[in-house]
């Protein structure tokens, strides 16, 4: 099986889903973490194509923690938008990867880029099938399923957790590999949040903090799912997961019964 996961920025896929993609690469799946943009406004004091070129190397050290590929299609950070460009780039990475399954963000997101692209992985969810769009990239035979990463955000609906995974015993690997992103985890978003001063100097007490200040998120993701985590757990088992990661199935692409999407997914 051949995954892919299409986040806006460096950082967004491995945020989302990195312990779901440990887990894949672990047992054997092929896994390819994509970056529609490079990241090239995401700091307080660095930018364009040095940021970008700074953000590769960390995205490239992440994957090799998580046993996934890494690549960007560089386009502008701030300026994913649904065009005709983006989209066609996206439906060649999609074909290029031979794509099982496809995640990306849901198109109402707080961030635009997160909405636009998931509303580029919307569109290209029938034409990866088209023989005439993107006619230098052979068209794929099948069409892969299509997914969203999880969010918090209520209109025009809330998120639903169609598939959840327990990914307790790799969470280890998931904070090492956003350990291996300094410009996001101990720069740019701790300034955005006002936590700047917390910060250790030290990387141990850097990779020590990083759990302190994302496990909230982490936590309250998984207590928000345990009712997902149950349906495919069981209740008891779910009751002492202590992370999860969940998914909802677009309703565009490949339509698989609850139990075949839980099959293609790790447990």
């Amino acid at each position: 099986m051949r995954v892919i996961m299409i986040g806006a920025h460096p950082d967004d896929s491995e945020y989302y889903a990195g312990g779901t993609a440990a887990m894949w690469a672990a047992s054997g799946v092929d896994v390819q973490i994509v970056a529609i943009s490079g990241g090239d406004a995401g700091h307080q004091s660095e930018g364009g194509g040095a940021l970008a070129r700074r953000r590769a190397i960390e995205s490239r050290k992440s994957a090799e923690i998580l046993g996934v590929s890494w690549r960007t299609l560089d386009f502008h950070d701030g300026g994913v938008i649904p065009s005709i460009e983006v989209r066609e780039a996206v439906i060649r990475a999609i074909r290029d990867w031979q794509a099982d399954i496809a995640i990306s963000h849901r198109p109402n997101d707080y961030h635009p880029d997160h909405r636009y692209a998931g509303m580029v992985m919307q569109d290209a969810a029938y034409l990866v099938a088209v023989p005439n769009i993107c006619p230098d990239t052979p068209r794929l035979e099948k069409n892969p399923v299509f997914m969203y990463f999880l969010d918090e955000f209520q209109k025009p609906q809330p998120f639903r957790a169609d598939v959840a995974v327990d990914v307790t015993g790799v969470m280890k690997t998931k904070y090492d590999a956003l350990h291996a992103m300094d410009s996001q985890m101990y720069e740019w978003l701790p300034w955005m949040d006002g936590r700047l001063d917390e910060v250790p100097d030290d990387m141990p007490g850097r990779r020590a903090w990083l759990e302190t200040y994302l496990g909230p998120d982490f936590v309250r993701w998984t207590d928000n799912h345990r009712e997902a985590l149950a349906e495919r757990y069981g209740d008891s088992y779910a009751a002492k997961v202590k992370f999860g990661e969940s998914f909802e199935l677009c309703e565009y692409g490949r339509q698989p019964t609850r139990d075949e999407l839980w099959e293609m997914f790790p447990r």
